[in-house]
């Protein structure tokens, strides 16, 4: 950083000696000189007019000083001059990725083929007045490139943007990325490289090989900021203002916001009825200071908020605060609103994305807020493409919740997310051990594998929050998850050794996205909304060219069927689809009723669709309703009590887009109807669903067990039963002599068919089994009943009397029988394991055992009796 006192002083020093001087010479007092100011205004912008050199060659000219060519003293006459921007495509002025340039740069070295120019040369030039320069804490710089870049100030080396390849040992070389579309990058420089008078920027575009297929630059701004004072707060207001959702939008709001200087170390939210009322002044934290950018990102939640109510608020510090706006908290009564659902921005951010933000705002003007499948920017680490998709947002951001997923780009430059937990403030109801179900399980015990588990468990709890969760609105479970898997985002610190097969750290993409699914069958297990929609990055059945993800299909899918969710909203392709799993498909075309799958995209780079023959989703059991190419769409889902209303609009296409529709047209459309029941369809464009006509059939019921009636040692009874639009419970009562003495049922919760089971534990007895089943509509089945015979009493066996029978000599018997009775009838006897079966009479006997008959042996031998009900007696006897 600029040292403060080391400006102001020098400054001071300078005047001081001036005025000696002068007071020296004429005994006179100075009249007060009028400080110049730093300029607010950009000293260099998208019209400032450049010298460049596209010949290539060197401009040091021999020079020993290789970079002669980027001080203030180099003449630059004869070099051409224009405004910015600069590129070419194939040698001509043509579109380079989503960007058009002004002035057409001489791509190749003869003017015709490759090989390129490998580094391009530009200067231009802004000046300050007198006492300016010491005042400038910082320079901040915009540049659009292809492919790489350096920058210099007076000579002074201030930036390098892909520069990794760039030496000292000559100005030209290839050097860059080789990135397919031009990067928006931002530079901070300390205001010490500036002078009073002419200050000299200098610009080094590399090409990333001889056989390049383009070459960009554009400068679209250079601005100054100004040194303060220590402890004085600067009157720049507080900018990227962004609402976000709590679990409890009813009542309470979250808000995020970069602070405007700074010397803003602290924040704060002033909130206060629009209708007039007190002012609240609640403390923010302060969550970081990323990419390089000194200004602090704040965040706050406020609580205690009137449901359904509109409040006006402001963000920032005393001093200075950011406008007043106004915003609605969630009214739970109202089951009429919209929201909109964005792909990717990420590339076209100053100029495709405020357009498609500005349409979908005037097509969803009773929008709550709106979803976005990640890849938000291109570069996390790139602070101009944050300020970018922040300006398209600005209005809707401010106004409206915006619930965001992380895309693969959101990792790109900062493998840890600051940048996106610095922006968001997002419900820290994310995946843990407790909301995971039988997973956790996994992370129990001392093993290393166990061990291991808990440490993946444990980081990812911490890491997931605000990349994965939800609230509901409105009746709408917002749902948000995280389909990345980089693995140093999900690798903990520390982490306990483990070596096998068996351990996670085989399969931390697979585990990642399992841990998730847990708890999302969770999530939509618990859900008391009606409708619930996910989003999230990486498709499930992916779309464009060469793209795939087995993994995320093989865990989300299934939960996404299950439970029968109404959106799945992704990105990441750059293509347009919409379409089904194939065991949603009725009998009637155009009608399905499972989950819609979607992919979008809401920026400017566009992908190739893949063949017919390696179609993702035929491959896979899906259904493609519509896909399409070169299309930039934006998407506005009407809510109903009954509907979900789904209309994608085309906001931008390409020359090779995959559709003849205008642009403003309606790209795609669809309705998903669904009753308080749970029945559900989704009909296409002009399809009407199904005429609901009241439900008056009563469930069909059939008990499967008991098939006889008995007698019986316990009851079971299992009882099925089917209805064509959804079981509610089924139900089994067991009475005795008019007397109920045990209910037992299952909740079936919808389903068109289901099973009671029931074992019940009853004494010695009759009794009557009662049952039936109730659907969802409550008509009720009619009651059947069934008697049975429950007998929960042994047999008995007891040694006859008499010579004859038995005869024994202390303990040992000679000969030994057994007469036997149970009310509810003998049913066989073993003796040392060998069966003999009986009469099934109460009473039956066992005569004459000894050596060697019925299985007997000398020694000790065991006698087992079973009643038909299947109660048992056993008596231990010794033979001699």
């Amino acid at each position: 950083m600029t040292d403060t006192n080391r400006r102001r002083g020098r400054t001071v020093a300078v005047a001081a000696t001036l005025a000696g001087l002068v007071a020296g010479a004429l005994a006179l007092p100075l009249p007060a000189a009028a400080a110049s100011e730093v300029p607010t205004a950009p000293v260099v912008d998208a019209n400032t007019t450049w010298r460049y050199l596209d010949d290539g060659t060197d401009p040091a000219r021999g020079d020993a000083n290789l970079r002669v060519w980027t001080t203030t003293g180099y003449d630059d006459t004869a070099w051409k001059q224009a405004q910015g921007g600069f590129g070419a495509k194939g040698g001509k002025l043509a579109a380079v990725g989503p960007r058009t340039p002004k002035t057409l740069l001489n791509q190749y070295l003869n003017g015709t083929s490759a090989p390129n120019v490998p580094t391009f040369f530009f200067r231009s030039s802004f000046t300050l007045e007198a006492g300016v320069a010491d005042r400038v804490a910082d320079v901040v710089g915009d540049l659009v490139y292809d492919d790489g870049a350096v920058v210099w100030i007076n000579g002074q080396r201030v930036a390098g943007l892909h520069a990794d390849r760039v030496t000292e040992s000559s100005n030209l070389q290839y050097a860059g990325s080789g990135n397919s579309d031009p990067t928006a990058a931002s530079f901070t420089a300390d205001g010490d490289v500036l002078v009073d008078g002419v200050n000299t920027v200098a610009v080094a575009l590399y090409q990333d090989r001889e056989t390049s297929s383009d070459i960009y630059l554009d400068v679209p701004s250079i601005r100054l900021i100004e040194e303060t004072e220590p402890g004085v707060v600067v009157p720049t207001p507080p900018s990227r203002v962004i609402l976000t959702p709590t679990e409890t939008p009813d009542v309470s709001q979250s808000f995020s916001w970069l602070a405007g200087d700074a010397s803003h170390t602290t924040g704060q939210v002033q909130i206060r009825p629009a209708a007039g009322g007190d002012v609240r002044t609640v403390d923010a934290y302060a969550a970081g200071a990323v990419n390089g950018n000194p200004l602090q990102h704040f965040s706050a939640t406020v609580d205690g908020l009137t449901a359904a109510t509109a409040y006006e608020y402001r963000v920032g510090l005393e001093g200075a605060w950011g406008a007043w706006t106004e915003f609605t908290t969630e009214d739970p009564t109202d089951t009429d609103f919209q929201f909109v659902y964005y792909g990717d921005a990420q590339i076209g951010l100053d100029s495709t994305w405020p357009k498609v933000v500005a349409m979908a705002e005037a097509s969803a003007p009773d929008s709550i807020g709106s979803v976005h499948a990640g890849d938000l920017i291109d570069t996390a680490s790139n602070e101009t493409q944050w300020i970018n998709w922040f300006k398209g947002m600005q209005t809707s951001a401010a106004t409206t919740n915006v619930m965001a997923a992380p895309g693969n780009h959101e990792y790109s430059g900062d493998k840890l997310m600051k940048s996106w937990k610095a922006n968001f403030e997002y419900p820290h109801n994310n995946p843990s051990t407790e909301t995971i179900g039988d997973l956790a399980d996994l992370a129990v015990g001392d093993t290393d594998v166990a061990k291991q588990y808990a440490a993946y468990f444990a980081h990812w709890t911490q890491f997931a929050t605000e990349t994965v969760y939800f609230t509901d609105y409105q009746g709408v479970r917002f749902i948000t998850i995280n389909a990345t898997r980089d693995t140093t985002f999900l690798t903990p610190d520390g982490l306990p050794a483990c070596s096998g097969a068996e351990c996670p750290s085989t399969k931390i993409a697979a585990l990642w996205t399992q841990f998730q699914a847990a708890w999302l069958d969770h999530v939509l297990t618990e859900s008391p909304s009606k409708w619930n929609v996910v989003t999230f990055h990486q498709p499930v059945y992916s779309t464009s060219a060469g793209r795939d993800e087995p993994v995320l299909r093989q865990y989300w899918v299934p939960v996404f069927q299950e439970h029968d969710i109404d959106l799945v909203m992704m990105g990441h392709d750059h293509t347009y689809a919409r379409g089904y799993n194939n065991e949603d498909v009725t009998e009637t075309p155009g009608i399905t009723d499972g989950p819609v799958y979607i992919v979008s995209n809401s920026g400017a780079k566009h992908y190739e669709l893949e063949t017919d023959a390696k179609n993702v989703w035929t491959n896979n059991g899906a259904t493609q309703v519509l896909r399409g190419a070169g299309v930039t769409t934006y998407q506005v889902i009407d809510v109903t009590a009954d509907s979900l209303h789904y209309r994608s609009y085309l906001a931008e296409k390409t020359a090779a887009a995959t559709t003849d529709l205008a642009v403003g047209a309606v790209y795609d459309e669809f309705t998903v109807t669904k009753t308080d029941e749970g029945e559900k369809w989704v009909t296409e464009a002009g399809v009407e669903p199904p005429v609901e006509e009241p439900d008056t059939t009563r469930p069909e019921v059939t008990l499967v067990a008991p098939a006889a009636a008995g007698p019986f040692r316990e009851l079971a009874v299992q009882v099925d039963a089917t209805d064509d639009r959804g079981l509610q419970r089924i139900v089994a009562n067991i009475y005795q002599g008019g007397k109920l003495v045990k209910s037992t049922q299952t909740p079936v919760g919808g389903a068109k068919a289901g099973t009671h089971r029931a074992t019940v534990q009853l004494p010695s007895g009759d009794y009557t089994v009662k049952y039936n089943a109730q659907d969802a509509a409550g008509n009720i089945s009619k009651t059947s009943t069934f008697a049975v015979t429950v007998d929960a009493t042994a047999p008995k066996a007891t040694i006859k009397d008499g010579a004859s029978y038995t005869a024994k000599s202390g303990e040992v018997f000679r000969l030994i029988s057994f007469k036997l009775y149970d009310a509810g009838k003998i049913d066989r006897v073993e003796i040392n394991g060998k069966v003999k079966d009986l009469s099934d009479d109460a009473w039956s006997d066992v005569n004459f055992i000894k050596p060697g008959v019925f299985g007997a042996v000398a020694g000790a031998n065991t006698l087992t009796v079973y009643d038909v009900a299947g109660n048992t007696s056993v008596v231990e006897f010794t033979l001699g």
